[in-house]
């Protein structure tokens, strides 16, 4: 099987939701660390602009938003399952809730001044407004929570997953774990890292130690590898073949024509290319760069819009 090489970095919370898929699922894998802020020009070589953290590369295949990463993990590797078969439909109903929502709120709720030297470490005022300045430009005009606010939901969410794990379940959906608790989990990582804050987790007892379960998975075999390396084996590999997909046309545009593809909510940066995959949930587009060669760039369709330009 080709590498699995993952673009990441330490502190990104969608980072670590799929790091602990690769210790679920005993899948090694090269770590590429990126820059937690633009400009990020190698990895930009092969997604196009893709801003968002993480994304995965199979020799010239690029994957873009954890959603998608789970599932291209789960082709390669079926068991211990993601979505074990009596809640799979409710696990990712809930995955998409974590990532969005619940998210979004731990967010608002750990980027206080009190814990900013916990989630970005030592970093010079210029590095602060630096970080400031990308992060702005990703979020646009969507509007933010206060603090305040964001307190009292993380509270009621979080008796509300405590409440998931009454009776002794290990995991939010029953005996085994499904991508709810991966994505549940980054989560609580993120509002772990912010120290001062960290202490609203133990509202939720059952809860906190279900995170250190999850946490037992760890993140496996992985062995460095520099962006250059990633990128040699972009431009030297083929795109795995697409024709298998059947084509799901909701936009009157065909295979083969040049569009663009970017996320529905914030960075919206679009990355354009000709359009070779329009399945139920995935696009892809194939693209050309000096640096990267001909690459597939790969999204899912729930979160994304598809446009002819």
């Amino acid at each position: 099987m080709p590498a699995l090489i993952f673009h990441h970095y330490a502190n990104s919370p969608f980072s670590e939701k799929i790091r602990l898929m690769f210790g679920f699922k005993k899948l090694a894998w090269k770590s590429v660390q990126i820059p937690a802020v633009m400009p990020k020009p190698d990895l930009t070589a092969l997604t196009g602009g893709y801003r968002r953290t993480p994304v995965l590369q199979i020799g010239a295949d690029v994957y873009c938003d954890t959603a998608l990463i789970a599932d291209v993990l789960e082709r390669i590797s079926p068991t211990p399952s993601l979505y074990p078969a009596p809640v799979a439909g409710l696990a990712r109903t809930l995955a998409q809730w974590a990532d969005s929502t619940l998210f979004w709120t731990a967010v608002a709720y750990v980027f206080q001044p009190v814990a900013m030297p916990y989630l970005l470490g030592p970093l010079t005022p210029d590095q602060m407004k630096a970080f400031g300045a990308d992060r702005a430009a990703m979020r646009g005009n969507a509007p933010r929570m206060s603090a305040p606010e964001a307190t009292g939901n993380l509270r009621e969410y979080l008796r509300r997953l405590d409440d998931m794990l009454a009776a002794n379940k290990p995991y939010l959906l029953g005996e085994q774990a499904s991508i709810a608790d991966f994505s549940v989990y980054h989560c609580m990582w993120f509002i772990q890292l912010a120290q001062p804050l960290a202490g609203i987790l133990d509202e939720a007892p059952r809860l906190k130690a279900w995170i250190v379960r999850m946490a037992e998975f760890g993140h496996h075999q992985s062995e460095k590898m520099s962006a250059a390396q990633a990128l040699e084996i972009a431009r030297d590999s083929a795109a795995a073949e697409t024709g298998h997909l059947p084509f799901v046309d909701t936009h009157g545009i065909p295979l083969g024509e040049r569009v663009a593809v970017m996320p529905t909510d914030y960075a919206l940066d679009p990355v354009e290319g000709e359009l070779v995959i329009c399945a139920d949930n995935e696009y892809a587009i194939r693209r050309e760069d000096p640096k990267a060669g001909s690459v597939v760039v790969h999204f899912p369709r729930l979160g994304f819009q598809l446009k002819k330009i």
